[in-house]
């Protein structure tokens, strides 16, 4: 643990965009703390894939690899820790932690990701992230030609299913109750030979996050091997708010491309800012949040 409390840049969220953002202000000479708890959202997902040079690795091996090249850089600290508050203060802002202490720093980065609130449907929890799955670019392609399904409804349900029928042709549109879909909608599916099930989901069965069924109120049941979702979310870390970042209507951090919120001094970068959630577009976003926080301080101090 780190003995020093104040810094350039306090980096809160350790995972692949934090640690990105701090490897881009480590080779700016700024004297950087990350503090981060240790529980990233993927946690549970077996493989990451899209992502040059890592396509496969597991989560854990991409950050700690990734830790271990930004650990080189001298003036990076680490705080194993949950942050728990911030204010404004006079020369920045001040960072509480459920046990480390109080930090200081002149900048913020939030990189906290965002936290899935899963349905009640035993066995979602239990595949998520293994076989029900909510991007094709991370995964369709490890599913690709198997009986797939998507949990959705309504226009979501019509647009998503466009898309990832480009993986499969053996694709089935569950609504879990009463379809919303338009007639229009409906017939283009239908065209397109996408099955529309509007059972309601009494659970899935699986083995070990690997499903294999979808059990329906009504006592029917089908076959599957993977199905997609996108589960309702919020914010991981309720500091930016707390500061005054505005959200998107979407509920995301809003910021600009340089990932700048909408409080001076602070950024944010990964799931905790766009719906597109993959591993390259959190690095990305980290070494734009890094470059874009350098360059403000350089600006700050000439």
């Amino acid at each position: 643990m780190t003995t020093k409390k104040n810094f350039d840049v306090i980096i809160i969220g350790g995972s692949y965009s934090g640690l990105s953002a701090a490897m881009a202000l480590g080779r700016a000479l700024r004297n950087v703390l990350v503090i981060d708890d240790g529980k990233p959202c993927n946690r549970q997902t077996p493989h990451s894939h899209n992502f040059l040079t890592q396509d496969g690795k597991t989560p854990a091996e991409i950050s700690t690899l990734a830790k271990e090249q930004v650990s080189h850089y001298d003036t990076i600290a680490f705080v194993t820790a949950l942050a728990t508050g911030g204010r404004k203060s006079a020369d920045g802002f001040e960072v509480d932690t459920n046990g480390a202490g109080t930090f200081t720093a002149g900048k913020l980065i939030f990189a906290t990701g965002v936290k899935d609130i899963m349905p009640e449907i035993p066995g979602f929890s239990a595949c998520w992230g293994t076989s029900v799955i909510h991007c094709p670019y991370c995964h369709g392609y490890e599913v690709k030609h198997q009986q797939t399904g998507i949990l959705g409804n309504g226009d979501y349900g019509f647009e998503f299913s466009k898309m990832i029928r480009n993986w499969t042709s053996d694709l089935t549109l569950f609504t879990n109750g009463e379809s919303t879909l338009t007639e229009e909608q409906t017939a283009k599916l239908q065209k397109h030979n996408i099955r529309i099930v509007e059972h309601e989901v009494e659970r899935f069965e699986h083995d070990n996050g690997h499903i294999n069924s979808i059990v329906f109120r009504d006592g029917t049941s089908t076959s599957i091997k993977a199905i997609y979702a996108r589960p309702a979310f919020t914010q991981s870390c309720d500091i930016p708010q707390q500061l005054g970042c505005e959200l998107t209507e979407h509920g995301h951090l809003k910021t600009d491309m340089l990932q700048k919120t909408t409080v001076e001094g602070v950024f944010a970068c990964g799931d905790n800012t766009t719906p597109f959630r993959t591993v390259a577009t959190a690095v990305a976003a980290g070494v734009m949040a890094g470059a874009a926080c350098n360059k403000e301080i350089i600006e700050d101090r000439f």
